[in-house]
């Protein structure tokens, strides 16, 4: 069992080690082909067969969710007509490890009678695929990790690595955002994050609890336990928000004047100036915010002052924002 946690750390140091050779081979070449698809008016179209095709698929994932229209194309379907998907427009980023795979140089005369730009990944820098290739990256290893030298292992993993490179790199070119990442994204946590406002979360109309200034502190109890939301608002006749008393306030009033708390106004109990929050903000901020108050509750209000809503750290968190 010890000589198979040998064979894992060395199999970490091979792909560390091409990893680092990598970086040094990024050049000019890399950055010509970061404008070739920078400048395309079409999508970035990958292909590879095998473990490539693999690899390729998922850079084409990552460059989608990264604003870079793009998809994967199976090269051995591509000669029985999905070549159709192709428009002279896009750009082709072909994989293969030697340069020589058959079903990819297939591809190679059609994309050249529709001059579609090729961008070639490949541990052949003097293959066909290269030769043919607008630009070529090197992403060529000294040795697989395998025990016998010739399995997919550091090759792919330096393969992906190029990939992710070009993807981030287009993201700096694009001027891609994170708010942009998260209309990609919207049944994702980040998506959430970035796209849920307070205002779609916060409660409204006879949802809220509200007293006024003269309301006895048994009838604000009641109102917090009927609205379930651990507060009341205190407002004057015209909806403006005047302070806020919460279920800490209750527990802490009962432990300072016993039963007589419930005999005594709200406007002497309340805390004024209450934390607020603008209904445009997204929830992830309100969540902030009341974490860093040590609050359960913001409160919402209009643009003249009065009482729009209220937003309660379980609706954000029960919403899937963390």
């Amino acid at each position: 069992m010890e000589n198979l946690i040998n064979v894992a750390k060395r199999v970490l140091t091979i792909e560390a080690q091409s990893l680092q050779e990598l970086k040094e081979r990024i050049n000019e070449d890399f950055l010509k082909a970061v404008e070739i698809i920078h400048n395309s008016k079409g999508r970035v179209v990958v292909t590879g067969m095998g473990k490539s095709g693999l690899v390729g698929r998922k850079i084409a994932a990552t460059l989608a969710s990264t604003g870079t229209p793009s998809f994967f194309m199976h090269p051995a379907e591509a000669s029985h007509g999905d070549l159709g998907m192709v428009t002279e427009d896009d750009v082709v980023i072909a994989i293969s490890n030697s340069g020589e795979t058959e079903e990819v140089l297939r591809l190679i005369p059609y994309l050249k009678y529709f001059n579609v730009k090729i961008i070639a990944l490949t541990g052949n820098p003097n293959s066909t695929l290269a030769r043919q290739a607008d630009v070529t990256l090197d992403v060529s290893v000294k040795e697989e990790a395998c025990p016998f030298g010739f399995i997919p292992t550091a090759s792919t993993t330096v393969t992906l690595a190029m990939g992710d490179a070009l993807a981030v790199a287009l993201i700096m070119r694009n001027g891609f955002k994170k708010e942009d990442f998260a209309v990609f994204h919207p049944g994702g946590s980040l998506g959430r994050k970035m796209l849920t406002k307070v205002k779609d979360l916060m409660h409204m109309g006879e949802e809220l609890p509200v007293a006024h200034p003269d309301t006895v502190m048994l009838d604000a109890v009641l109102e917090i336990s009927s609205k379930r939301l651990g507060v009341v608002v205190i407002v004057d006749e015209k909806m403006k928000i005047l302070g806020i008393i919460t279920d800490g306030d209750v527990r802490r009033g009962v432990q300072k004047y016993g039963k007589e708390l419930f005999e005594l106004k709200v406007s002497e109990i309340m805390t004024r100036n209450p934390k607020t929050i603008n209904e445009e903000e997204l929830a992830a901020v309100a969540l902030s915010t009341m974490q860093k108050y040590s609050i359960t509750s913001l409160v919402v209000p209009a643009s003249d002052g009065t009482l729009k809503g209220l937003i309660h750290i379980h609706d954000i968190l029960k919403k899937g924002i963390f």
